[in-house]
């Protein structure tokens, strides 16, 4: 069975850890002045990977946060993935040449597929396609704006390209602590053939073990966000539950 990894999430607005529901930059909780203290803490708990999102990059379509991230590529020893801002070349050059692992393309995937193509020849694996879903379309722009292409088109497009992995988020999970999609999360990896991350609902260890008994069909891993946050899961035992064989 393939690895499952588990994958804490810092969201950045105005340079602080914060939580939106559903998206709505209305709607956000902050839980931490200091992000690099945040993903400190995630590297004493055990992860591997730590993903990471502009929000205001999202929004404004350039890169805010940056700085912030990269003093965690740069400093601590965690691999990086991040997305939120990335709408050229450009970005996805400065990051991965900056320290960033792997970085999430979304809004650029279905505005310039040729580009973000010809960016998935050039990396390979260190790039992922976000597809954030609403009612099986993709939302795009930090979620404004919905796209008129289907999750089914954007994910096969991609897998014919070369993608090896997907991020998957139904926005009406996000931040509600309401269980993943896990039937939508399956039918990308089935269609794709390629790994998909879940994002978006998580709420327990239970969520992520019924995730992981998917690792077969290509579930690879999960993003964990308000339940670290709200305490509904401490990482070290989520990550101990989902190595157990």
């Amino acid at each position: 069975m393939s690895q499952f990894i588990v994958y804490p999430a810092i969201d950045l607005k105005d340079g602080k850890c914060v939580r939106l529901q559903q998206g709505d930059f209305n709607r956000e909780t902050v839980y931490g002045d200091s992000p690099y203290e945040v993903a400190q803490d995630f590297v004493e708990q055990g992860a591997d990977w730590i993903h990471i999102v502009d929000l205001d990059g999202a929004r404004d379509g350039k890169r805010v946060n940056a700085n912030h991230i990269l003093n965690i590529a740069n400093d601590l020893p965690i691999q990086v993935q991040m997305g939120g801002g990335i709408r050229k070349e450009e970005d996805v050059t400065f990051y991965l040449q900056q320290g960033v692992n792997r970085v999430v393309i979304g809004s650029l995937a279905v505005s310039n597929p040729e580009l973000t193509k010809r960016l998935i020849t050039t990396y390979g694996d260190k790039i992922a396609i976000g597809l954030d879903a609403r009612d099986g379309y993709v939302a795009t722009n930090g979620w404004m704006n919905n796209s008129d292409k289907s999750v089914s088109e954007v994910g096969k497009y991609f897998a014919d390209c070369g993608v090896e992995h997907f991020i998957f988020t139904d926005i009406s999970k996000d931040g509600m602590m309401s269980g993943p999609n896990v039937e939508a999360i399956l039918q990308l990896a089935d269609e794709s053939g390629k790994k998909v991350i879940a994002s978006g609902g998580v709420r327990n260890v239970e969520d992520l073990k019924t995730l992981k008994g998917y690792s077969d069909r290509n579930i690879a891993g999960a993003i964990v966000g308000k339940a670290l946050y709200t305490k509904e899961i401490t990482l070290k035992d989520a990550i101990n539950e989902v190595n157990q064989p």
